[in-house]
């Protein structure tokens, strides 16, 4: 349930660049950390931020994600562009080490995850929010095993026929996984994954952190790769005949970041340029 509760914080990133003066200023005196520098990840892992980059910190990246309307929570960290025409939001999920032996099948997971858009959506409903229905792969799920890194892009459509993508990294760690969630304009998806792939080269796991480190004895995950795409320890219960409803709440939930990012990307631009 923790789990459940902690990818809930990115839902929704409300549209708050127009007619909101007060966001915008707050916004603005965040410590936004100028690139070249390098951003400390939850304890666990560093990323050099580049010349032309910022970086927020955990304190600010929780005032930030507060001040578009999530609930308050901690260990977020968030990197971007100066220009902000995209974000990326990290945090860490202490699961522990999970085997990378496993196979992907990219149609069957698809159909995992249209199958969750029923129950996902009725909590939607319950708490307001309009539906939102998986279409395909924009990127079909793959894992690097060189980089220890999976990732996966999807489409996603809602009730009034808007197309929307979403495009998550997970990047596998010898205590848990880190996730990295891309916040971008579907018209600029691909430059920006491109953007953020290079950004990624820049992250690492702290000593004794990476995924070659284990050791016989550390805390090994119950669930695989498949799993961190479906929605983790929810996945697991669900193969284990517990929270069938939760499951698919908790996996259509971590696609709900790309349902009102398009707002939210243009108000960011314009308030750090006035910021400069």
């Amino acid at each position: 349930m923790k789990q459940l509760l902690a990818i809930l914080f990115l839902v929704p990133f409300l549209a708050w660049g127009q007619g909101q003066p007060d966001v915008n200023l707050e916004l603005k005196k965040l410590a936004w950390q100028n690139g070249p520098t390098e951003g400390a990840v939850a304890g666990k892992a560093s990323i050099k931020v580049p010349a032309g980059y910022v970086f927020l910190d955990e304190q600010n990246t929780k005032r930030f994600l507060e001040l578009n309307g999530n609930p308050p929570d901690d260990r977020h960290y968030l990197i971007a562009p100066k220009s902000l025409e995209w974000f990326a939001v990290f945090s860490f999920n202490p699961s522990g080490y999970i085997k990378d032996d496993e196979k992907i099948d990219p149609d069957d997971l698809l159909k995992s995850l249209k199958d969750s858009d029923g129950p996902g959506n009725e909590e939607r409903k319950r708490l307001g929010m309009r539906p939102l229905f998986t279409d395909g792969w924009q990127v079909p799920p793959h894992y690097d095993i060189d980089t220890k890194r999976l990732e996966w892009g999807v489409r996603l459509r809602t009730d009034r026929d808007e197309k929307l993508v979403n495009y998550t990294s997970r990047l596998l760690g010898r205590t848990g996984v880190m996730s990295a969630v891309l916040v971008s304009e579907p018209q600029s998806l691909d430059a920006d994954i491109r953007d953020f792939k290079t950004v990624l080269k820049n992250f690492s796991y702290n000593a004794g952190e990476s995924y070659a480190e284990f050791k016989s004895g550390d805390k090994v995950a119950e669930y695989g790769l498949a799993a961190l795409i479906l929605g983790g320890a929810a996945a697991v219960a669900t193969k284990k005949g517990f929270w069938a409803v939760i499951a698919g709440f908790f996996a259509a939930f971590w696609k709900l970041i790309a349902g009102v990012v398009v707002a939210a990307i243009a108000g960011l631009g314009s308030i750090f340029k006035k910021k400069q």
